[in-house]
């Protein structure tokens, strides 16, 4: 935006603020929010602190830089709200997505820095990588947490943890656990359920799929072709009435059905599984493609003989007509005993905005320009920068005049929306 474009804006961000920010505190702590926020919305090719208080008339660096990366102002107080706002701006709700993004990094000082694949740049690489949790309609979309993944090396020592300056109650986690924790974080906020939707580095993980069940989400996540299954229940297998020795086996491993790869069992499948869906319209037109769906039950560990609890999962797979493979595979659980395959579709396909969220969220709003160090000023930025991108969501709902929901201008602490 121009700088005269923020100013005409200035009454509407007051009122955005007001609730999100109530938490902060201090008088002051309000007025820096509002400043960086104004930072970040403004025309400029960086974003991090000394180019963005250049953009703004009475801005200072210093004080900028203690509200973000020393004020001990709490992220999730302020994620809350921001997520209460989001979720009543952006009615009529499809999905929960899950994934993440990377930072690539010069040095190896910020925290969680570590040479690891970086998706921003297609390789290993120098970078931070972070897992974020977006809501999501038909429409827009928006992120509500994040976790910053921190590699071991970086909890393994205590000068390590000092130069990051991470709270000593943080343990590792994994990427597939740190999404976890935010979807607990967001349904401890009361946060609407919704199916949640994910890439292959999540689907694949059984104890990740596992624990979105236990935790009463349904879901719609990629797996690789690689994935084994069994296309019958193997609770049904009768166990091996005995052994001689040793604790007897929950199934009789020489009776087990033979588990399957998913591309093996795409190839099986008879000419009439398959149907041509249109899931959604495209910039270039519809979105369609040929589809089957199948009830299958994960081998997860099969040939370990450990033995989870096995459950019906539904695998979708979308074969292009022509192509000489599948292209993609979806392991869901949606609820319903008999899904129809056009919504199971439009569910499964619905994370590709997580892509346009992290691009503008880096392209227009300097997602990946903070450079501090420390742990709690990372999670300030990035918290900071949703908040930025959740106010352009309301403001392109208050430019569209068919918009599927009011945007209200009362009095600051009221609803930014009703849907």
């Amino acid at each position: 935006m121009t700088p005269k474009e923020v100013a005409a804006l200035d009454g509407r961000l007051d009122r955005f603020l007001a609730d999100i920010t109530a938490s902060l505190g201090r008088s002051e702590r309000h007025r820096w929010a509002k400043v960086y926020l104004q930072g970040l919305l403004l025309e400029g090719v960086r974003k991090s602190i000394e180019p963005l208080a250049g953009r703004i008339e009475g801005a200072d660096v210093q004080s900028l830089r203690q509200f973000v990366g020393q004020s001990p102002w709490a992220v999730e107080q302020i994620q809350q709200k921001l997520a209460e706002k989001v979720v009543d701006l952006l009615a009529e709700p499809e999905v929960w997505m899950i994934d993440e993004t990377s930072f690539p990094k010069a040095g190896d000082a910020s925290v969680g820095v570590a040479r690891q694949y970086c998706g921003a740049l297609g390789k290993v690489a120098n970078c931070q990588v972070a897992v974020s949790l977006h809501w999501s309609t038909c429409e827009a979309s928006c992120p509500l947490a994040w976790r910053l993944y921190l590699p071991q090396s970086w909890l393994e020592t205590p000068a390590r943890r000092a130069e990051g300056k991470i709270p000593e109650d943080i343990v590792y986690r994994s990427k597939n656990q740190l999404a976890l924790a935010l979807v607990d974080q967001v349904l401890k906020w009361g946060v609407p359920h919704l199916p949640v939707v994910a890439d292959s580095a999540y689907g694949n993980d059984y104890d990740f799929r596992a624990g979105l069940r236990e935790r009463g989400l349904q879901y719609a996540v990629a797996v690789e072709p690689s994935v084994k299954v069994w296309t019958s229940d193997p609770a049904q297998v009768a166990a091996a009435a005995s052994q001689p020795t040793g604790r007897p086996r929950q199934y009789a491993a020489k009776d087990l059905p033979e588990a399957k790869t998913l591309l093996a069992l795409a190839k099986e499948l008879p000419k009439q599984a398959w149907h041509t869906i249109t899931w959604r319209q495209g910039t270039k037109g519809p979105m369609r493609s040929r589809f089957a769906q199948i009830k299958v039950w994960a081998a997860h560990g099969w040939s370990r003989q450990e033995h989870p609890k096995r459950v019906m999962e539904w695998l979708l797979i979308e074969w292009p007509q022509g192509a000489e493979a599948p292209s993609d595979y979806w392991l869901a659980q949606l609820g319903e005993p008999s899904l129809g395959l056009r919504r199971l579709v439009k569910i499964a396909r619905a994370r590709w905005r997580v892509e346009m969220d992290y691009r503008e969220l880096k392209e227009e709003l300097g997602l990946d320009h903070y450079e501090g160090r420390h742990w709690l000023g990372w999670h300030h930025h990035v918290t900071l920068v949703s908040m930025a991108f959740a106010f352009l969501r309301s403001e392109q709902a208050h430019a569209k005049k068919n918009f599927w929901c009011d945007v209200d201008n009362a009095a600051p602490g009221s609803s930014a929306a009703s849907g």
